[in-house]
């Protein structure tokens, strides 16, 4: 049974409790991989840091959690969120985790950068100084500089695949008319920047290694969240993630019940 890694992106979270009240990053999609009978490790790193800081606080969680488990020998499969697939493909390639890694699978992740990135930092940042105020407030928000596209060009220089390792990548795109009205000014820039996109990430900029799809969808119904009243059904995104599972299964990735018992 290979274990699963379900790692959050930009302002994420791990998923908590308190008392009945569960909140989840992954709204649904933990609860069917768990069904799937796979160990599952659901990760929680620094919302907003960089993708170095993050991507150490990830292997320190995923080799502690394998520990627990005992299943510390065992190779791990990775499905990222958005920022978060930047934070593993550092990981696998400068910090080791390559070895204990089959495939990763990275859910609009901005490997070329997000445009709004870059009108945050521009606009925001600079023009009205909040970077500074971020920085006299010791707030680390380096994870903002490194998704800019001038960043992700520098990374992917820095960042080579790991050959021992299989990426995918899933994109997303839907209309502006169709965003989540915080989303659409964000849309805009992107769409005029880099194309059509999920209302952060560019369909573009989402695809690295062997490409799967593009689900149309908004970048926060990509992990259940239904901010908008026609967004669909949550079964379907449910359903989406596990295609990618199917696929992994097919490909000798992912060994869970259904793959053992063919096996057998």
């Amino acid at each position: 049974m290979t274990p699963i890694i379900l790692h959050h992106g930009f302002l994420g979270h791990a998923a908590w409790q308190i008392g009945p009240v569960k909140w989840s990053y992954f709204k649904g999609i933990d609860n069917a991989i768990v069904a799937r009978k796979y160990p599952l490790i659901i990760t929680g790193v620094h919302p907003t840091a960089s993708v170095a800081t993050r991507a150490r606080q990830l292997k320190e969680t995923i080799l502690s959690r394998l520990s627990e488990m005992n299943r510390s020998g065992e190779k791990v499969v990775i499905l990222a969120h958005s920022m978060g697939g930047l934070d593993a493909r550092y990981m696998l390639s400068h910090l080791g985790m390559a070895q204990h890694t089959k495939a990763l699978v990275t859910i609009s992740t901005p490997h070329r950068g997000s445009a709004y990135a870059d009108w945050c930092v521009q606009n925001l940042g600079r023009r009205l100084g909040g970077l500074q105020l971020m920085k006299y407030l010791r707030l680390d928000v380096q994870g903002l500089l490194d998704v800019t596209l001038a960043g992700c060009e520098q990374f992917n220089q820095a960042t080579p695949d790991e050959p021992g390792v299989k990426y995918y990548s899933v994109s997303a795109q839907r209309p502006e008319n169709q965003m989540p009205p915080f989303a659409r000014h964000s849309h805009r820039v992107i769409r005029m920047a880099q194309g059509e996109n999920d209302g952060l990430v560019a369909v573009s900029s989402a695809q690295w290694g062997e490409h799967l799809a593009t689900w149309p969808v908004d970048h926060w119904l990509l992990i259940n969240r239904r901010l908008v009243p026609n967004a669909g059904r949550s079964g379907r995104i449910i359903g989406y993630w596990m295609n990618i599972l199917n696929r992994l299964e097919e490909d000798g990735l992912l060994e869970g019940v259904r793959s053992h018992a063919a096996r057998v």
